[in-house]
């Protein structure tokens, strides 16, 4: 037993004494696996032969442009935060903020928005650059999804808004905002198509502009660009698979031409509200092949499948459909008045119409040409005020 003992220390001391020999010969390793090497004959592998860019950096047109598009609108993109108030299960208040873009339209402090960013809030506050600021809402839109905002800040830039009228799928844009918070950010992409889509208050976009620009929460209310910096649309919302916890860019982003905007703001400078004028229809776009297959007189038009109860058109005759169909798997109702031009311009399907409501005001006279059955009418229709049914007022 005493032996054992005596030998067991002979091994310590033998493992002690090899161990202190590896330190002070300056023998220092790492291990990759089993197998040791040492510092030295890891950093002796020779010359590093590493191919390094020119530092004259030098940029193409199109990179030129973004960066030009960039630098010239930033200024004028802001961030915008809007706390409300929530309650939990005792009952205890819980602020909650929401976050969005929007931009300066008037270097007196107004910004244009969406309705949905600042809905709800009791606080909203716009920051510009890195300074932030109170902010009063002046003007809410709900059936548009606009909401104008007023600071009071020095030496602000405002944008230059553009024509939507002539906008082409294939054109090129940028839309900058501040995605999931991240401020400052712009991304591009194309006009994907030009449709009418239900907003996310459920109010109807004529004329949407849907673009595969990354568009994400936090998008929203911030401006749509063509590659000359000038505002052609309001980013609004985007498209996300419903299955998704997290909504998030899918290519399918829609923004409010700025057309609509312009005419709420022209309203609200002439007003101090919303008059946005309508016939009171709901209709389906018709071309050479429906007109063909529904024995229509016009080759094309906007067929009324609806008037709005107590609306302009109806008040001035004009007749939707009774006969229900489907077009795909999409319920019609056919047999109603075919419009083919209204105020002396054609009518081919919903974008012209709006077109040319944001033309006139409420109230306005104009004559609408039709198609009843195979006889051919005028009518003159007052519109309607399509603000009279939701909030405009702040």
């Amino acid at each position: 037993m005493k032996r054992q003992t005596a030998l067991y220390r002979l091994l310590l001391v033998c493992l002690l004494v090899g161990c202190f020999w590896y330190i002070v010969s300056g023998r220092n390793f790492m291990s990759i696996g089993h197998l040791p090497f040492t510092a030295g004959e890891i950093a002796n592998v020779g010359p590093l032969h590493l191919l390094e860019a020119s530092a004259d950096q030098t940029y193409d047109a199109q990179e030129q442009n973004n960066m030009f598009v960039y630098k010239h609108v930033l200024p004028a993109v802001v961030n915008i935060t809007s706390t409300s108030v929530a309650y939990n299960f005792f009952y205890g208040a819980v602020p909650q903020e929401g976050q969005g873009s929007g931009f300066i339209v008037d270097p007196k402090g107004l910004i244009l928005t969406n309705f949905h960013v600042i809905e709800g809030g009791r606080k909203i506050e716009v920051t510009v650059g890195k300074k932030p600021y109170p902010a009063q809402v002046v003007l809410r839109d709900k059936g548009d999804d606009l909401a104008l905002l007023k600071i009071d800040a020095p030496n602000l830039t405002p944008v230059v808004l553009a024509d939507s009228k002539n906008l082409q799928v294939g054109q090129e844009v940028y839309a900058i905002g501040n995605p999931f918070g991240l401020n400052g950010t712009m991304t591009t992409g194309i006009i994907s198509a030009l449709r009418s889509v239900r907003g996310p208050e459920g109010n109807l976009i004529e004329n949407a502009i849907q673009t595969d620009a990354a568009i994400n929460p936090g998008n929203s209310g911030g401006p749509l660009l063509n590659r000359h910096g000038e505002v052609i649309g309001i980013n609004s919302m985007i498209a996300t698979n419903p299955n998704q916890q997290v909504e998030q860019n899918a290519g399918i982003g829609f923004a409010i031409p700025i057309n609509t905007a312009k005419a709420v703001l022209q309203d609200y400078a002439e007003y101090g509200r919303v008059r946005r004028p309508t016939l009171g229809i709901v209709s389906l776009p018709i071309g050479p092949d429906l007109a063909s297959q529904m024995g229509l007189a016009a080759d094309s038009g906007v067929l009324i499948e609806q008037t709005i109860p107590g609306g302009a058109a109806e008040q001035a005759g004009l007749r939707g459909g009774t006969e229900q169909a489907y077009l795909g798997n999409t319920l019609i109702y056919l047999g109603g008045d075919l419009i083919v031009s209204i105020a002396g311009q054609p009518v081919t399907n919903a974008q012209d119409i709006s077109d040319i409501m944001n033309q006139h005001r409420a109230g306005d006279e104009v004559p609408v040409t039709f198609y009843r059955g195979k006889v051919k009418r005028t009518v003159n229709v007052t519109l309607g005020e399509a603000g009279a049914k939701r909030d405009t007022q702040a």
